[in-house]
Formats: structure tokens, sequence, C-alpha cells
């Protein structure tokens, strides 16, 4: 068993409209983290987990996901898959819970067109 107890959680802010609380579990194949939406991100262009899926819980707010060109409204109570290589932007005002399989890392996360 692993616990992370809130004071060993990290914060970074990946742009203006994103700031990501990661709570470390040192799993290779698993993590969590909880992302503050608040507006278009990436700003410009899609994002993209080269090796990771996402499984995202919409906790709180509203807005759209749009994965490979399709838009998608979404809302609190919501549950979004996105798979490794799938092209995918947020945009809107949400409170999103983030697990990624096999756990995140930032060289594998890509912008593209």
């Amino acid at each position: 068993m692993k616990i992370t107890l809130k004071g060993k959680t990290t914060e970074r802010k990946n742009s203006e409209a994103c700031v990501v609380t990661e709570y470390p579990v040192g799993d290779e194949m698993i993590d969590f983290a909880i992302v503050k939406i608040a507006g278009r991100y990436p700003s410009i262009k899609h994002a993209v987990n080269k090796k990771c899926k996402e499984i995202v819980y919409i906790n709180e707010g509203s807005g759209k996901v749009v994965v490979e060109g399709k838009e998608y409204l979404i809302g609190a109570g919501d549950l979004v898959l996105i798979e490794a290589g799938e092209k995918f932007y947020w945009d809107g005002e949400m409170q999103l819970y983030i697990s990624c399989r096999p756990a995140f890392t930032k060289d594998q996360h890509q912008l593209v067109d």
C-alpha cells in the first residue's frame, strides 16, 4: 500500500489555463493528479500522450473536450477516457481528477497540430 499525504503533493502550472496538483505514489504503472482548467488547454494546437491512457473524471464545472477533432460537451460527474496517441484539448472551467496508465511523464506529452 502507498499513501500520498496532501503535504507531499507538487503543483505546477502548465499554462495560464491549467494548474496540476500531482499526488506522487512512486509507481511507474499508474498515477493521479487534480487538474484545474480555466480556459483552453493547450492554448494552441492539441496535446497528445504517446504512451499513456488518461482516465478523467470531471469533478466540478463544465466545458468541452475535443478529441481527434470531435467535440464533446462535458460536466460534473462525466468520465472521459483518452487513449494513447489521441489528439485532444480541454476548454472550460473545470476541475478534473486524472489517472494515467502507465504513469504520466513530461517527455511523452507533446503538442501537435
